[in-house]
């Protein structure tokens, strides 16, 4: 039998690795995934560069080298050398697809996510400094940030709109996206490598419907069963009727018309799909969305188990009946998702700026471990 991650592009769908460590780059990892598995992208953030630097020996020597900037510029510098590497590392991908995939995200700092100015100034200053057409900036879905993502893109920046939940913002993403694309058609600039994808965030919603839910089915035991039979439910269901959304923008008249003019589609990449809740299936999600024109970033739990019994096949066409029969159950039951689900945002802003200030603390500790003598 085939390895099951591999074959996921026949079903449409492009496997990202959502982690990066400096050992994986220099020992050869992300070249045997590419080789082996089929990896397509790679994506980070703060929590996983903390854990990288604060539980390795990987970075001693950068940290040594850069030790006389300021924590924030040094992690900067330090995430430039590996995303630079890692984009290097999938230029094959890159142009192997012709632009389709081989990309590497890097996220604007969390303490930017609410000054629209700034994170456009620090995404064209990362840009610059990286200088690879591979390379995406990572912008969240906030109201901020929506701006950030037309400005970025109509410039030739790759985004990948990140913190993605509701649909409202979803829409706006879009918006965002065909707008920018307009701005430059306008302008006469070519349109057919600017690259984007819209990371929805998936089990993190049953992370929290599930606990409505559970509070409706014990404030209403007549319908206990009924209410109970929704429970895992709400994060694929959504997913699957953003996919329909997305389905509709790649058939408008809008799109056609910048796709005429080379533009490809702005695709939802499903993130967050290891699962949280050990009473579901460790591939629940992963299994799920499989479908055309999308992106699965998945970490190493995820990737160990699709590798070992994934079942790849597409369940994403055709799968808007079944989305809308759970949201209207969830509406019926009594729980608020739209509410829910801008929670969700709000509490993934501020976890990732946690994250950040633990990574910034991180390295200030491992830089006094090392005795090196800082800023």
């Amino acid at each position: 039998m085939g390895n099951p991650l591999r074959e996921l592009i026949r079903f449409g769908q492009s496997f990202w690795y959502d982690n990066i460590r400096r050992e994986l780059l220099t020992g050869g990892g992300l070249k045997r995934m590419v080789a082996e598995d089929g990896l397509r992208g790679l994506t980070s953030n703060p929590t996983i560069f903390d854990k990288a630097i604060s539980g390795s020996a990987d970075y001693d020597e950068s940290l040594r080298r850069h030790a006389h900037l300021p924590p924030k510029e040094l992690f900067l510098e330090i995430e430039l050398e590996d995303i630079g590497a890692a984009a290097d590392l999938l230029r094959g991908v890159y142009d192997d697809s012709e632009g389709r995939d081989g990309f590497v995200s890097i996220e604007i700092t969390p303490d930017l996510a609410r000054d629209a100015q700034a994170s456009i100034q620090q995404a064209q200053w990362l840009w610059g400094r990286l200088r690879r057409p591979n390379v995406m900036v990572k912008v969240p879905a906030t109201p901020e940030g929506i701006p950030v993502v037309r400005r970025l893109l109509a410039e030739g920046i790759n985004v990948n709109v990140t913190l993605l939940f509701d649909l409202p913002s979803y829409e706006k993403v879009l918006d965002a996206w065909l707008s920018a694309l307009e701005d430059r058609a306008q302008q006469g600039q070519p349109l057919d490598r600017i690259a984007s994808v819209a990371s929805l965030f998936v089990s993190r919603v049953d992370v929290k419907v599930d606990k409505l839910l559970a509070a409706r089915a014990a404030a209403a035991p007549e319908r206990k069963q009924e209410i109970e039979a929704l429970l895992g439910q709400s994060g694929i269901a959504n997913a699957r009727h953003m996919y329909s959304v997305f389905l509709k923008m790649v058939r408008s008249e809008r799109f056609r018309k910048l796709a005429a003019k080379g533009a490809r589609p702005q695709r939802l990449l499903w993130a967050s799909t290891s699962t949280k809740n050990p009473k579901y299936p460790d591939i629940y999600y992963a299994d799920a969305l499989i479908g055309p024109d999308t992106v699965d970033t998945m970490p190493d739990v995820t990737i160990t188990a699709f590798r070992d019994h994934g079942h790849p096949a597409d369940r994403l066409t055709g799968s808007e009946g079944e989305a809308q029969r759970v949201l209207k159950g969830l509406s019926a039951a009594g729980v608020d998702l739209q509410s829910a689900l801008l929670e969700l945002r709000e509490e993934g802003v501020a976890s990732f700026d946690k994250s950040y200030r633990d990574l910034l603390a991180g390295i200030q500790a491992k830089l006094a471990q090392l005795e090196v003598r800082t800023a």
